[in-house]
Formats: C-alpha cells, structure tokens, sequence
C-alpha cells in the first residue's frame, strides 16, 4: 500500500498517469511484482524522462499493525528503490481512530507526495 501511494505521488508529479497505466492488472508481466521493484521501475523511468525524486512524505493510516519499528527499514528501502538518501523519505502512522472501515481493522490506507525536480536542457 505504502509504495503504491509512493509510486502514484512520483508518477502524478511527473504528470504521467498512474500505477494502473503502467501496471495494469491484466498484464500478467506485473503478477506476483514486488512492491519495492515496481518502485525502482517508476523512478528509474521518470529519471530518464528528465526528472529526479527531491523527496517523498508518507504517511500510512492502519490501526494494525503498529509500523513505528519499521519505520527506519522502510524509509531506507525504499530510498534505495528510487536512488535517494533515506533522509529525503518520510514515513509517518497515524490511525482512523476507530472509525470507518479502517478502524475496524478491515484495511490499510496511505498517502503520499513527492516533490520532483526536472532537469531543463
């Protein structure tokens, strides 16, 4: 979920549609995909369109599981998927604070944004 919303946040961006265009469901070449390798895939394509990833701010929204001891291990993994320092990622949790869907633990949200810079020449 996290790098979904990581990956639609680079790709919107860069103005280049969304993970549904660029995987969608009914190619059975992104079946079973990683998560973090689609990621790498999406910064390595907007890196030769011109642009590179300034930074990323995260935030997951889940009451379960408590991601705070990870936190570190997914900014840093993530980082390395799109070729940046861990401390241009922000991962933060917060909870739906028992309402909605959410609350009862029946799902996971994110949010992201991501800041590009594009190179002109």
């Amino acid at each position: 979920v996290l790098c979904h919303a990581v990956m639609d946040a680079i790709l919107g961006a860069a103005a280049d549609g969304d993970i549904g265009v660029h995987f969608p469901n009914t190619d059975p070449t992104w079946k079973d995909a990683r998560s973090l390798d689609l990621l790498k895939y999406v910064a390595d394509r907007e890196r030769s369109r011109g642009y590179r990833v300034v930074n990323v701010d995260a935030t997951v929204i889940a009451e379960r599981p408590k991601i705070a001891p990870f936190v570190d291990s997914m900014r840093s993994n993530m980082a390395r998927a799109m070729g940046i320092p861990s401390d241009r990622v922000s991962v933060k949790a917060t909870t739906a604070e028992r309402m909605g869907a959410i609350g009862r633990c029946e799902g996971i949200a994110a949010m992201a944004v991501a800041t590009l810079s594009r190179d002109e020449g």
